[in-house]
């Protein structure tokens, strides 16, 4: 099964256990967007196994510090490994993004630039104990902390009456056949419960047909199920006021999103904040990876970057 997701999502192997080999998305453009000043502190919001920080700490001022919180242990210690060579001016914390202004206060003032990455890593999909990819035979989970003591997805989908199931995948993934697949989830469940992402994967592309494109069909019911159990979309909505407020002036602010709900987030703060005069909003319309870093990198194809400058 390893092999079969590294396959699919991009890792490569190491004896037996797949090593990292995520390809961070829009590095050049990133590289191109962010503010280069003496004394700085980088704050990378979603450091993720270090793809963007391997890739930026080489062209930041060496006096730079470059902080990464996240809340997976496993990517912070992908990301220790590959950091490790930069040193004190590295410092990653087992955090979420969602408390970045208390854990980063004695940094305000200081910041000159706050990156988001909202997309998931080649290697949360290949780990199956989370139960991210649509192959993974192991739990349900879904959590970006691993924890199986909060809720989970395996909980949701299995618990949820078919109405507010059908409504979480409506307004969290902007599943247009939610009440076909929580239809079908609901019957299937009577049978047994669900417990494996390949289960449900299977489950959803019974109701909703074939593959259409290049999205797997139960692509957005993962996306919703993700989003729900890690309150992602309430969390970056407190993120990006308290990411704005640690910038120093001229500090800039960079978001990935690779959803429209995401990315219609980011844009409606951006143009709020820039009505208050607190932003100077870069991006009209966002950047996407050209054509070239598609062919390579597929998983790419849907990111938007939006970049905002503090005032």
């Amino acid at each position: 099964m390893a092999a079969t997701i590294c396959a699919e999502f991009g890792c490569e192997t190491a004896g037996d256990s797949p090593r990292s080999l995520h390809e961070p998305v829009m590095v050049r453009e990133v590289l191109a967007a962010v503010a280069r000043r003496e004394g700085g502190v980088f704050v990378d919001a979603t450091v993720n196994g270090g793809g963007h920080a391997s890739q930026l700490l080489p062209e930041l001022p060496a006096d730079n510090v470059y902080v990464g919180l996240d809340l997976d242990a496993a990517a912070l210690e992908r990301a220790r490994r590959r950091l490790a060579s930069y040193g004190g001016r590295v410092t990653l914390l087992p955090a979420s993004f969602r408390t970045m202004g208390e854990a980063l206060a004695e940094y305000a003032g200081r910041v000159t630039n706050v990156l988001f990455d909202l997309g998931l890593s080649s290697d949360q999909l290949a780990d199956e104990s989370r139960g991210f990819s649509f192959a993974a035979a192991g739990p349900l989970n879904m959590r970006f902390d691993g924890d199986d003591s909060k809720l989970t997805a395996a909980e949701v989908v299995n618990t949820f009456d078919e109405k507010r199931l059908a409504d979480l995948l409506y307004e969290w993934g902007e599943e247009r056949r939610s009440r076909a697949i929580a239809r079908a989830i609901t019957r299937r469940r009577q049978e047994a419960p669900l417990r494996t992402a390949a289960e449900l994967a299977e489950v959803v592309g019974r109701a909703v047909g074939r593959r259409r494109g290049r999205l797997h069909p139960a692509t957005r019911t993962f996306l919703a199920l993700r989003a729900f159990v890690n309150d992602e979309y309430a969390a970056l909505a407190e993120a990006l006021p308290a990411a704005a407020d640690l910038l120093a002036a001229g500090g800039r602010l960079l978001v990935i999103a690779y959803h429209s709900f995401e990315d219609r987030l980011v844009k409606r703060f951006f143009r709020e904040a820039a009505a208050r005069g607190a932003l100077r909003i870069l991006t009209p319309k966002p950047q996407r990876p050209t054509a070239e870093e598609v062919r390579y990198n597929p998983r790419s194809r849907s990111a938007r970057l939006r970049t905002a400058e503090k005032l």
